[in-house]
């Protein structure tokens, strides 16, 4: 038997153990929305914790991180990784509880835009269409990113067709989302999470072993310019073309760029994005009993350092192992595929491979999963069809699961595509668009429904302004658009609110008793 077919092999199963789990789950994703979107609020801490941070990594965490620290060493791998970090801490800390409480308070929303909406008694439902549209928008972009790492990896294990291969992930992540919804999605995520973890640790060992130890790997690495600099950055020689230059076996590199201050506050920012991410955001709106949250914050944090930290290093040890395999950006992304590939027996490398399996998988259902419950639950039963039966709208959540995919499949045609490039972009539209609106109306009992609705369109507009327009023009203005745009919501909804009539009395009061449960 051939190492090819002996690692597609252990793929194969993998992926038909996650159909069997969705398959497990249709009866009760059937029994109606809530069950679907939101898994009846049933979740466990442990299954919280790890699809929240599973779902949120996606195959980024396996490719485009190493990717990274590959292609120019430690700085901008290290300093994003410490960002989401402490992100995650925080967000777990403050959010969850409050966020858990207050959306069975308001209504039992089971769904971030609803909650929104809901938090703001509104009856002409803007605040539930503007997030609802935005969360089309970029899950349509973040689900392409989950595609392209789905046909660069067969790409490169077997040669096959990107295009091809980019096509059965999507079909196959439909498949067990449009089964078994919420729980199907979570469970599997609480799986992948484990071969995550178990994959990127394995993958760190035996590439430092295979590269000649932890002191060859430290050697190697100071002898690139700026390559284990915290405040420098390694800049490869590149030809016309794009594509590092080797000299006798050798990459070559220029000499190391500067990291200051403000790059490193602009790369930390990735930790802000937190606080709007939806697929994370559920999981504390989805858990049993909030209680159950201090435990999953825990749980959440070890799974989280363990495996930025790993895949941080196996691009480092990467340039030790094999220092001139991969010559241009993209190709970078492919060094935790190749250790495993190179170094492992096939059917290791299989267990390797399905971790970048479950990492994109349990993202991209996250994704489908969300943009479904957006258009069905928000806007077609919010606004259009407001007496829509729980079948109806289950239909048209299993409809727009499809189009989703089929827009995520266009942006992932092309397979030059950067996974890191393309998840950045989302990222920074969820965390401005979404995370200040939450924030503030979790803590600031004078925030206004006027607030709420500058502070979403403006985060979110400034996303798209600053990435196209802004950002190009370099210097200062070049650091990631997730910072300034986020910086820009939350002056909107203080300076909005300020100036608007101070919310009902109602909305105060349910304010009140959900601040005294979190407390």
């Amino acid at each position: 038997m051939s190492n090819s077919l002996q690692t597609l092999i252990t793929m194969a199963v993998y992926l038909a153990a996650m159909i069997v789990i969705g398959v497990f789950f249709t009866k009760f994703a059937n029994q109606g929305s809530e069950n679907f979107f939101i898994g009846g609020r049933k979740l466990g801490p442990w299954v919280a914790a790890m699809s929240a941070e599973a779902s949120d990594m996606s195959g980024w965490l396996l490719m485009g991180l190493p990717g990274v620290a590959y292609w120019c060493g430690l700085a901008d791998a290290f300093w994003t990784a410490l960002g989401l970090a402490i992100g995650t801490y925080l967000n777990w800390l403050f959010v969850s509880k409050r966020l858990r409480n207050y959306s069975l308070a308001a209504g039992n929303a089971i769904t971030i835009p609803e909650y929104i909406s809901n938090r703001f008694k509104e009856k002409k439902k803007v605040l539930l269409t503007i997030g609802a549209v935005f969360i089309l928008i970029f899950f349509a972009v973040y689900t392409g990113s989950c595609f392209v790492t789905c046909g660069k990896l067969f790409n490169q294990l077997f040669g096959l067709d990107y295009q091809l291969m980019m096509l059965v992930g999507a079909v196959f992540v439909l498949t067990y989302t449009f089964l078994g919804g919420f729980l199907a999605e979570s469970f599997t995520d609480f799986v992948q999470g484990l071969v995550m973890i178990v994959a990127l640790a394995a993958v760190l060992i035996t590439g430092t072993v295979a590269a000649g130890g932890v002191g060859a790997v430290l050697d190697n690495a100071r002898s690139m310019p700026g390559f284990l600099e915290f405040f420098g950055i390694a800049q490869p020689a590149l030809d016309a073309a794009g594509v590092q230059q080797v000299i006798d076996g050798a990459p070559q590199f220029g000499e190391a760029g500067s990291y200051g201050l403000l790059t490193i506050i602009s790369t930390m920012a990735w930790g802000l994005g937190y606080f709007g991410m939806p697929q994370v955001l559920l999981r504390f709106m989805g858990i049993r009993k909030a209680s159950e949250l201090k435990k999953s914050r825990r749980i959440a944090m070890i799974w989280v350092v363990i495996s930025l930290a790993a895949a941080v290093l196996i691009g480092i040890v990467g340039r030790t192992a094999f220092p001139a395999a991969l010559t241009t950006t993209g190709a970078a992304e492919n060094i935790f595929i190749v250790i495993s590939t190179t170094l492992m027996h096939p059917l290791f490398a299989g267990v390797m491979m399905s971790g970048i399996l479950a990492a994109t998988m349990s993202s991209a259902d996250s994704y489908l999963l969300i943009a479904a419950s957006a258009f069905a639950r928000n806007i077609f039963n919010g606004v259009i069809k407001k007496d829509a039966t729980d079948k109806q709208i289950m239909l048209v959540s299993r409809i727009v699961l499809l189009v989703v995919a089929l827009i995520g499949v266009l942006i992932a045609l092309d397979e030059n595509s950067i996974i890191f490039t393309v998840v950045s972009f989302a990222w920074a539209g969820f965390g401005a668009t979404f995370g200040p609106v939450i924030l503030f109306s979790l803590f600031w009992k004078r925030m206004t429904r006027a607030g709420a609705i500058a502070g979403m369109l403006g985060g979110g507009g400034m996303v798209f302004l600053w990435k196209l327009v802004i950002r190009p023009m370099g210097g200062v203005l070049g650091i990631y658009e997730l910072l300034p745009a986020f910086i820009f919501s939350c002056v909107l909804i203080l300076v909005v609110s300020a100036l608007t009539k101070k919310p009902s009395d109602e909305i105060q009061r349910e304010f009140d008793a959900v601040r005294a449960m979190a407390d």
